[in-house]
This record gives structure tokens, sequence and C-alpha cells, in this order.
């Protein structure tokens, strides 16, 4: 069983053929509104990657509530521990280029209501051998709440250190895996600019002085891990990207679901890479998810 505790958002997308500079105004192409939040693309990729999940957050009692919640009553995930608030549901406000790189504005609202008590309840609901997916679009307070009360229990923790935040290098060194971008490894690690190799030295480092297995995630060039002392590499499927956003949530929830399903690491990480990179062939419908079967046919 899954637990995630984190964000819920209404996502606004708009399309244009390349990212205006600071000050600059552009056309858009387009527009939508889809689901997110990286705590509910997460919670909704672990499902559709074949896990039962359950997701702890909040959301507002406005308009925006029912659909940010649609497509992970659609697919059966337990939203007893998703509360409602008066603050408004969050709300991302995504940019999309041409060229499938984007820049987001999160706002955060009710998902800033997610408390250190919510964290102990949904703690509370979890047995030994559970697993807790978590990032940090809600409270530092609650996540570091969750991941001292989930170790204290013998429940698998993971954690995307995204967004970047403050909190990110302490808090990502609380749970027993950590998922990072190359930017937010740097952050970790304490060290810019680092090259490959002192990349994996970095990750190794880390790994022995917390014990976490470390994955960091490169884009294009798949991902690297560091587990029990052993580099692992995966990559995911030669794309053309039409859209990265929800790129990094797809990998960590089907992440969470293989490693929950007992799949073996190596297995579980190029399905969680081959996940993400099929996430990047849609735009303008986020999360643009893939169904297990979808991805386990191109494992």
């Amino acid at each position: 069983m899954i637990t995630v505790f984190g964000s819920i958002n209404m996502d606004l997308i708009a399309t244009t053929a390349r990212l205006p500079k600071p000050g600059e105004t552009v056309a858009g192409t387009g527009f939508s509104t889809a689901a997110g939040g990286k705590g509910a693309n997460q919670a909704l990729a672990a499902r559709r990657g074949g896990a039962a999940v359950r997701m702890a957050g909040a959301v507002g009692s406005d308009s925006f509530a029912d659909g940010a919640l649609a497509l992970l009553k659609q697919a059966g995930t337990d939203l007893s521990l998703t509360k409602t608030v008066s603050e408004p549901t969050g709300t991302a406000h995504i940019l999309v280029g041409g060229d499938g790189e984007n820049v987001i504005v999160v706002v955060a609202s009710a998902n800033g209501t997610v408390s250190q008590n919510d964290a102990t309840t949904a703690v509370d609901t979890m047995a030994a051998g559970d697993t807790l997916m978590l990032q940090l679009e809600i409270p530092p307070a609650s996540v570091e709440r969750a991941l001292t009360a989930a170790k204290s229990k013998g429940i698998t923790s993971i954690i995307n250190i995204a967004p970047l935040t403050s909190e990110a290098a302490r808090l990502g060194r609380l749970a027993d895996i950590v998922v990072a971008n190359e930017t937010e490894f740097e952050l970790l690690a304490g060290r810019e600019g680092l090259s490959s190799e002192e990349r994996i030295e970095a990750m190794q480092s880390l790994s022995r002085e917390t014990g976490q297995t470390v994955i960091v995630t490169l884009g294009a060039e798949g991902v690297v891990a560091v587990r029990n002392g052993q580099v692992h590499r995966a990559r995911g499927l030669k794309i053309e990207p039409v859209d990265t956003v929800g790129a990094g949530d797809t990998f960590c929830g089907y992440l969470a679901a293989s490693l929950d399903a007992g799949i073996d690491f190596d297995k579980a990480l190029r399905r969680a890479a081959v996940a993400g990179s099929l996430a990047c062939l849609k735009a303008g419908a986020q999360p643009a998810i893939p169904e297990a079967a979808e991805v386990d046919a191109r494992v």
C-alpha cells in the first residue's frame, strides 16, 4: 500500500511557440486545464502503475476542487485522508514552449493548510512495509513530521525534492529513497557544476553517509541510482518530447508502485524511466500519465 502525502492542484496550462524572455509578451497557441499537483500526479501514476494508493492532502470548497480530484477518483484512489478547507484549491500556472520545455508558478492555497497533525494521521493509518511518498509543495514541517513518523514505524519513505526549496537539502536526507534531478541533487550534495563522474562520486558519498538510495533523473540521458553501494542505470525511450510537465512525477509514481510490488530494483528503475518518457509525448492534457499495460509493453 502506498500513501502519498502531498499537494493537489488544478493546472492552468498555456502553450506557445517559445517561452518568453523576462518582460516579454508572446502569443499563445492553446489553453487547457487539468488535474495536477505533484502529490496528486504521483498518486495517479502509482495507481496507474498497479498499486493500491491513498492520497492525503487538501482541496478547497471552490469550483476547482472536483476537477482536481476527478482523475484520482476515476482511478480508484482512496481519498479518505483528503480534506476540504476554506482556502482555495491550489493552482499551478504552466507555460509550455514549442520544444517541450516549461515554466511553472505554483500557488499553494489549500496545500498550505496540510499540517503536522495531518502527517501524524496519515502515518498512523499505515503499517510496517508500506510506502510513503512525499514532495515539497506542502509545508516543510509537515513533510518532516511524516518522514520521522514513518521511520519509527518501519515504513519505506520516498521523497522527490521538488520543487527546489530552502528546506530541500535537509528534508531530502530524512527519507529512505531520495529522487532528484541534476540541479536538485547538486543542492542536496552541496556542490555545483558536477561532471558525470563527480555526480556518481557525490551520490556514493551521500548514500554511504545516510544509508539512502539516491536517484538522479537526467532527462534524455535516463536515470542513475546508488543503492547499497551499487551504481544502477536505466534509459527511457528515445523520443522527441512534446511536453515534459509531469514526467518527473510519473517517474516517481511508477518507481514507488514497482518497488511496492516487489519488482527487482533494476527493472523498477527501467519501468519508471519508460513511464516518464511516455508522459512527455502528449501536450496540453496533463497529467499525461500512461497506463501500466502501455509501459510494460515497452520495458
